[in-house]
């Protein structure tokens, strides 16, 4: 067995294969949407904004039996790696390519200088028995749940959402704006104090930052529905929330995205105004969308009541799991 590293401008079937191999992989524990093979080429090759990708495959016979993908963060937080995904087709499972796979990615996670490696797996199930294992444990638990658009009761909604006092909302698809960016990189960075692991320093969203990511979701065929709050009275922005749509919405899911509100402007239930407006807003512009999905760490209890409040009902938990590399 040879692990060998992607060449991200030569190798881009292997790079098709590796997502065939992830799509396999994770099916057994995941019946959510996967990542669609031009996100997850784009994350192999380029990397997210502010961060750098390198991945890693086993080849037999001229096919893709499994791999891995470290994301690596530049900016903040570079004591850590992201690990995703860690693959084996399902058939080729049981000879130890995974092990083989993990430790080498540990050692990769070493040579880089990292402290910490975290993944996401299922709660329960194959990949949760994997990491556990293989020594990583419990950090933060989150929980997916899904809005089935076919079942909502439009008028129930429409009397929940609340008045904008003192604010008003403002909107647009696609990329950010150029004049927009500052206002979203000053909402986003409002997102710090949501729950997370105690050992990740706050993320600091620059307008490069989130230009380069409004360009990546350009890239991959991603729509982002965005909405953001402003107060009246000095036009200061207070809260955004944003849906993404993959290609032409045919396979039936969008994204719910990050929504928040900045501290000084909470308690005017500008959160759950801002999704439901943003949800009717979908609703008319994207008919083949049938379900939302959204995440939330579990212990995000005033989001979760939001989400519960608008009909979202529990899809499946997941674990950010951690192990700690140091040499």
């Amino acid at each position: 067995m040879r692990i060998q590293r992607l060449d991200a401008h030569e190798q881009g079937d292997l790079v098709d294969s590796l997502h065939e191999a992830y799509v396999s992989a994770y099916a057994v524990d995941d019946q959510g949407p996967p990542i669609s093979s031009a996100r997850f080429g784009r994350s192999m090759r380029v990397g997210h904004p502010g961060r750098r990708a390198e991945a890693w495959v086993v080849v037999e016979d001229g096919v893709v039996v499994g791999g891995y993908a470290l994301s690596l963060p530049l900016h903040h937080n570079v004591h850590t790696a992201s690990l995703f995904p860690l693959a084996v087709r399902p058939e080729r499972q049981g000879r130890g390519l995974g092990s083989a796979l993990f430790e080498h990615a540990v050692r990769r996670v070493r040579a880089e200088g990292r402290k910490l490696l975290v993944v996401e797996t299922a709660a329960t199930g194959s990949g949760a028995r994997f990491a556990i294992a293989h020594g990583m444990t419990e950090s933060l638990r989150e929980a997916r749940r899904t809005l089935d658009l076919r079942k909502v009761d439009w008028e129930a909604l429409e009397r929940m959402r609340p008045p904008a006092d003192g604010y008003r909302l403002e909107r647009w698809i696609g990329p950010t704006p150029p004049e927009l960016l500052p206002d979203l990189a000053t909402v986003m960075n409002g997102m710090n104090d949501a729950p997370r692991d105690g050992d990740f320093e706050d993320e600091n969203y620059t307008v490069e930052h989130l230009r380069e990511r409004e360009e990546s979701m350009a890239a991959v065929g991603e729509t982002g529905y965005t909405m953001i709050a402003r107060r009246d009275s000095d036009g200061a922005p207070a809260g955004y929330t944003r849906i993404v749509v993959e290609g032409d919405g045919s396979d039936g899911w969008g994204h719910q995205a990050d929504t928040t509100v900045l501290k000084e402007h909470r308690g005017h239930r500008l959160g759950l105004l801002l999704k439901l407006a943003n949800l009717f807003w979908l609703r008319e512009r994207e008919p083949l969308v049938e379900r939302i999905i959204t995440w939330n760490a579990i212990s995000n209890s005033h989001m979760l009541a939001i989400n519960e409040a608008m009909g979202f009902e529990l899809f499946d938990e997941w674990t950010l799991r951690r192990l700690d590399v140091q040499a």
